[in-house]
């Protein structure tokens, strides 16, 4: 069954393995996640747009030269990509509490519900943190533990570590 709005299914390589992008026919992303989570991506694209038939293709040549800059270390070359997330209004306030993280910099669950003044709410952003369908341009990456210490990443915890160093200027 065809969706209203059609989306695309592009495979990206980058140096962490093969991304899947999802956008539409303006080039908006819907979804980046590793290879590897596709059935994640999948499961999280029926969340947010109902029974969803991918294309392969698509017109992701921005998307492209986008992930390539922030891979060369460009970390602001993703903040220009228009997105599209769905979600609750809550998930979105937290989604774009993530990306008003600046690059290289990390912050806690608490630090997150205190940004979008839900003091109280911290286990509510870390389920939306982990509902993000948009990885690494909604950069659930930079969030870490109350202790300091790296906690879970849906692209694994060497990932999350890559990314967070090569925002930090060490890749």
């Amino acid at each position: 069954m065809r969706n209203a709005r059609e989306l695309w299914l592009d495979r990206v390589e980058s140096p962490l393995g093969p991304l899947l992008v999802v956008t539409d026919a303006k080039g908006v992303v819907h979804a980046l996640d590793f290879a590897d989570y596709e059935p994640r991506m999948r499961r999280l694209m029926r969340l947010r747009h109902g029974a969803v038939d991918l294309s392969e293709g698509g017109e992701t040549g921005p998307v492209r030269a986008a992930l390539e800059a922030y891979f060369a270390g460009d970390a602001a070359a993703l903040d220009r990509l228009p997105i599209e997330t769905g979600g609750t209004e809550f998930q979105r306030s937290v989604w774009q509490a993530l990306r008003d993280i600046p690059h290289g910099q990390t912050r806690t669950y608490g630090q997150l519900a205190e940004a979008i003044g839900r003091p109280t709410a911290v286990r509510a952003v870390g389920l939306a943190n982990g509902a993000n369908a948009i990885a690494v341009i909604v950069p659930c990456h930079r969030v870490i533990g109350r202790d300091g210490t790296l906690t879970g990443y849906a692209g694994g915890l060497e990932r999350k570590q890559w990314l967070l160093e090569l925002e930090r200027g060490g890749r």
